[in-house]
């Protein structure tokens, strides 16, 4: 299960409500048989290092360690919930793909709000992504976010959920069948 939406759009908030999660944790979380990563792990994690290096060369680093975690895991077996940016297609056909070969599906929840609303939410938690940067996952996020409201497949997922702010506020669980 992969939980995407704009920088802000509530995807941390979402799992630090189900998961119990306080946003200081370095390594994904176990919650049953469920592994709950979340990009904050790895950026906490690689913090200590990569501290005095510039956002720009730290996040590719972060990025790609948070993506080998859902990997892993995945390959490993587990349930997987985690946070992800969702507007990399590559990306979701590797999850996809990885969870076939263990016999699982990819799932994906989109947490839509509107690119002001998740701006507003950058700027609450303190991190704030640059314009530029949100430009091009605004361009990504509009075509996905049509495209699951119309009904229409989004391959590779097995399923999609859409969700605004609200409905996430009252999201309670997440479970697998």
């Amino acid at each position: 299960m992969l939980v995407a939406g704009l920088p802000g759009a509530g995807k941390s908030t979402l799992l630090n409500r189900l998961y119990g999660l306080r946003g200081d944790e370095t390594a994904p979380v176990r919650a049953g048989d469920v592994q709950v990563i979340d990009s904050r792990q790895s950026r906490n994690w690689w913090a200590r290092f990569l501290g005095p290096l510039p956002v720009r060369l730290r996040t590719p680093i972060v990025h790609a360690t948070h993506v080998w975690r859902i990997g892993r895991a995945v390959l490993a077996g587990h349930g997987v919930v985690a946070h992800t940016r969702g507007t990399w297609p590559h990306i979701l056909h590797c999850f996809a793909w990885l969870a076939r070969r263990r016999g699982g599906r990819l799932h994906l929840i989109l947490i839509d709000v509107a690119p002001e609303t998740a701006r507003a939410g950058q700027y609450a938690r303190g991190r704030v992504v640059t314009s530029t940067t949100f430009a091009r996952h605004c361009r990504r996020w509009h075509p996905l976010i049509a495209r699951a409201r119309s009904g229409d497949p989004l391959p590779p997922a097995a399923g999609v959920t859409v969700l605004d702010r609200d409905a996430a506020d009252r999201l309670r669980a997440i479970h697998f069948s």
